[in-house]
Order: structure tokens, then C-alpha cells, then sequence
């Protein structure tokens, strides 16, 4: 966290790539929260390897209508780390 110990202030590749247009940290707002797909992908070994896919090629279907466009400037090894990064958040609160 930043000095001032507010969650919202730190520095996530999230904020760095541009995601945040589109997802936010806990809730829907184009596409899914971050902690939204956390949790739905919590218990599956491959999601990692899965949403580093969806974030470089793109997706529609998986959240709805709404399409999750390719992000063909992140490297392989960058959507792998925000693959890993997303599949790290809390779970949303109730």
C-alpha cells in the first residue's frame, strides 16, 4: 500500500495496463470485478493458464453479453502475471 494505507492508493498491474477502464476492484462495472473473478475461478488449477489466454486473445460469453476485447500488447509473461494477480484477490464481501 501507499503511504497513506489506503487500499485504493496502491499500485496493482491492474492500474499499469489500463484495466481498470473496464473492471473494478470488487464489483461489476463493464466487465467483472477482479475479486468477482477470483472467486469464481478460486478452486480451478487451470485458471491461471486460462485467464492469461482471455486477457491476451479476448473472451465473450463468459460474463454475459459483454466482450473482453484481446489486449494483443501484453506479453505472454505479463498476462500471466495479472492472471495470477486477478486470481489473488479476496473474496467480494456479501
Amino acid at each position: 500500500m501507499a503511504a497513506t494505507g489506503h487500499a485504493a492508493d496502491e499500485v496493482h498491474p491492474g492500474r499499469e495496463h489500463g484495466c481498470m477502464a473496464c473492471h473494478g476492484m470488487v464489483r461489476k462495472q463493464v466487465g467483472p470485478g477482479f475479486a468477482q473473478i477470483a472467486e469464481r475461478y478460486r478452486n480451478d488449477p487451470e485458471a491461471p493458464v486460462r485467464l492469461a489466454g482471455k486477457i491476451r486473445n479476448g473472451s465473450v460469453g463468459t460474463w454475459g453479453r459483454v466482450i473482453m476485447p484481446r489486449q494483443a500488447r501484453i506479453t505472454e509473461p505479463e498476462a500471466r502475471a495479472l492472471a495470477l494477480w486477478v486470481l489473488s484477490q479476496p473474496a467480494p464481501p456479501p
